[in-house]
């Protein structure tokens, strides 16, 4: 990589979302450039939320400028309700980056953790340390939310850096079902 960028990760929520935002020079080197976390829970109205995460996150981009919007994708639990919520969220956040005509980039929350810890169920706690040894930052526990964001914008960097980034292995499961038609039904 020799075009230096901004990344803008950001972990959607509808009561809280973080956000965290690294800078990577014209050598590839990251750094920390900001991070907090967005409290919603004061806000009953679930649309007024969704204005509020779009209005903040076009406010970021425009404070960094960033070249890219890095943010974490739903992930299935037991409640679709809470799918479905985190994906306005996610959506909002997405508007407001799209529409300044910032690249947006999805990942799976446990392909942050690897990339960051080794270990796709990381605890948020083992994230924050990591990112606050890769960045050289001192992260309070009030902002565990911001480091998973931070973590985000690290992953879209190692996805951007590696040289095996968009490469699938032997075993995955697009050559399987490509190689094993009959197997899938």
């Amino acid at each position: 990589m020799t075009k230096a960028r901004t990344i803008l990760g950001i972990d959607p929520g509808t009561n809280l979302l973080g956000f965290g935002i690294v800078r990577v020079d014209e050598g590839g080197h990251p750094s920390f450039v900001d991070m907090g976390v967005l409290d919603l829970r004061k806000i009953d109205n679930a649309y007024e939320k969704l204005n509020v995460i779009h209005s903040k996150v076009a406010a970021l981009c425009d404070l960094h400028h960033p070249s890219d919007l890095a943010i974490e994708s739903p992930f299935y639990g037991k409640n679709a309700q809470v799918i479905l919520k985190l994906g306005r969220a996610q959506g909002s956040a997405m508007t407001a980056a799209l529409s300044r005509g910032i690249e947006v980039y999805e990942y799976a929350p446990s392909r942050a953790k690897l990339a960051i810890c080794g270990n796709g169920a990381a605890s948020k706690e083992q994230v924050a340390m990591m990112v606050e040894k890769t960045l050289g930052i001192d992260i309070r526990s009030r902002y565990l939310d911001a480091t998973d964001a931070l973590a985000i914008a690290m992953c879209h960097y190692y996805q951007l850096t590696s040289p095996l980034a968009g490469k699938t292995s032997a075993s995955s499961w697009e050559k399987f079902i490509a190689a094993n038609p009959d197997r899938v039904k």
